[in-house]
């Protein structure tokens, strides 16, 4: 009998534990043989990465981690493979700092691996685990400055300043005072609100060398931010003067005046930087942008930004960041034409440089220099060839001064070096082609045009728009160039042009009150309106019996459009004539 009780209880035992085994309580069992061959594709997969094939990269370390999971390396590898892919989700990043996390805990001494993982955690939003994870490499490794660094700026995540300080400290005692050592330590008081502890601390840094013109200037930085200016300005005045030469004192000096609201010191102080032969171009192209913002926002019409400029300009004439940075100023200012010669400066030093032929072309279309701009596209084209975004600028350019033919070259050349894929460049490019029959006079090319644009992109507001328009030029299926220009509208409700074409089809269509709600609403969102939306305007005021409102208007379109016969008639006659 006794036995047979400790056969059942043995029997017992082994129903317990022999599942609990087999639900995870221990590794999963791998045989030599997977191990073996789990990292020979391990071994296979680092060869790909070397060689930037990054998908059979993943896919191999994906095979060796369903053969051997028990293998970490290859889970850490796989997990950063998954933090690093373009189409990362919440949910593969989780997953892929598990995996990663596994070759942590098996092997926390490993440097690159740990380094690695406490940076994913941190970037992840686990800044705890980060802590965890470099805190355990840095005790191992308590001289290496590096996981010293890494240990202070976790502490400092995780709010623990003053472990972040002691860990400064640390430092500080093996490696001597720094810059920007000193800078993290006052950043840790400041968030503990012991300005009296941040102030010591650069007076300490201050000490060690006091004519250094960048501790000053640093110096000054935390007193402006504590409202000492005053004392600010001491320490900036001792930064100049210990190196008089040295262009960021002028530059913290203009900063300084620009703060306190002196605008002829910081003019001044501006000068003085972007003449300094040691400030690098960058930090002027800073001083500048700076500089403009300041005089827009201040509707500066004094010409003081162009007297700088000329300065800047005269030091570094073939600097093309600088010629562009004056050509947005101007742009701002709608000197259109001198932006366009600052730019041509750029295409002298960048003549290859399809984006800023482009930019040329839009400047001179909004100066309405269209001649100038189709020059510009064909210089462009000559260094750039197939650049499809050229073509597309200057076969409307073609359009806008009624070279049809060259407009339809254009726009054909233009087909030919769009993707057969790209179906809403394709569509646009037709459309185009369909204004251009238009204006030809052939309406049947035209809208079979049209009709081909928006089978390829059924979506297409602005063919919908310029289709619906000349329907109701056309005075042709009116019904369907009411639903189009509804539907242009809709896409796109604060659309001037896209309101006045609605109005239109209303007028034609003799629905003249919803043409005048349509017309009004163009008029809101016009900043500038055009001599024929004005047109318009006064058509639909006078069919809704309002005729001094309608004359005032056709007034106004006559001024943008004064050899418009018809509106001539219009103001002569105080009635509507229709061709």
């Amino acid at each position: 009998m006794n036995q047979a009780r400790n056969i059942v209880l043995t029997l017992l035992v082994l129903l317990v534990v022999v599942p609990m085994a087999m639900a995870g309580g221990g590794k999963p069992r791998v045989t030599e043989q997977d191990r073996r061959k789990a990292e020979y594709i391990f071994l296979e997969a680092q060869n790909h990465k070397s060689h930037d094939r990054l998908d059979a990269y993943y896919d191999l370390l994906q095979t060796a981690h369903d053969i051997d999971s028990t293998n970490t390396a290859v889970s850490f590898y796989l997990g950063y493979c998954l933090l690093t892919m373009e189409n990362m989700t919440k949910q593969r990043a989780e997953r892929g700092l598990q995996l990663m996390k596994q070759h942590f805990e098996a092997a926390p001494g490993d440097f690159y691996e740990t380094t690695f993982y406490s940076d994913a955690c941190m970037m992840l939003g686990h800044p705890e685990e980060a802590l965890r994870a470099i805190k355990t490499l840095s005790d191992r490794n308590p001289n290496k400055l590096e996981l010293q660094a890494r240990l202070a700026h976790a502490q400092a995540q995780t709010g623990d300043y003053r472990g972040a300080i002691a860990t400064f400290d640390s430092i500080e005692t093996l490696h001597g005072k720094s810059m920007q050592l000193t800078s993290r330590k006052v950043s840790a008081y400041m968030a503990l609100n012991d300005t009296a502890s941040a102030i010591a601390q650069m007076r300490a840094l201050l000490a060690t060398a006091p004519e250094n013109a960048m501790y000053n200037i640093t110096m000054s930085a935390l007193l402006t931010q504590l409202g000492r200016q005053d004392s600010a300005l001491v320490y900036l005045d001792r930064a100049q003067q210990a190196e008089p030469d040295n262009g960021y004192t002028y530059l913290a000096k203009a900063q300084y005046y620009n703060m306190v609201g002196d605008s002829a010191a910081y003019e001044q102080q501006v000068r003085q930087a972007l003449v300094n032969e040691n400030l690098e171009v960058e930090d002027k192209m800073q001083v500048l942008i700076d500089f403009m913002r300041d005089r827009i926002a201040a509707n500066d019409s004094t010409g003081r930004v162009d007297t700088l400029m000329n300065v800047v300009l005269e030091l570094h004439p073939h600097e093309a960041q600088i010629h562009d940075l004056y050509s947005e100023y101007l742009i701002a200012r709608k000197d259109y034409r001198h932006a366009a010669e600052q730019l041509g400066y750029v295409l002298d030093v960048r003549p290859t440089d399809a984006q800023m032929w482009r930019k040329l072309m839009i400047v001179n279309i909004m100066d309405e220099n269209i001649p100038a701009a189709i020059a510009a596209g064909d210089k462009a084209l000559e260094y750039n060839p197939d650049s499809l975004d050229l073509y597309r600028y200057i076969a409307p350019a073609y359009f806008q001064i009624k070279q049809y033919d060259k407009s339809l070259q254009t726009y054909e050349k233009a087909l030919m070096l769009t993707d057969s894929a790209d179906v809403e460049t394709r569509s646009d490019l037709i459309g185009g082609m369909g204004d251009v029959y238009f204006e030809l006079g052939d309406t049947i090319r035209s809208f079979q045009a049209y009709e081909q644009a928006l089978q390829l992109n059924p979506l297409n507001s602005g063919i919908m728009n310029n289709y619906a328009y000349f329907l109701a030029l056309s005075n042709r299926d009116l019904d369907k160039a009411e639903r189009m220009a509804a539907m242009a509208v809709k896409d796109m409700p604060q659309n001037a042009t896209y309101l006045d074409t609605y109005a239109w089809v209303f007028f034609v269509k003799k629905d003249y009150q919803m043409a005048l709600v349509y017309i009004k609403s163009a008029i809101e969102n016009d900043d500038s309106p055009s001599g024929d939306l004005l047109d318009h305007y006064g058509d639909i005021l006078f069919m809704n019996g309002d005729h001094e409102a309608a004359i005032e208007q056709w007034q106004k379109a006559l001024k943008l459009m004064p050899d418009n016969e018809l509106l001539q008639r219009k103001v002569k006659h105080r009635t509507i004539f229709f061709k």
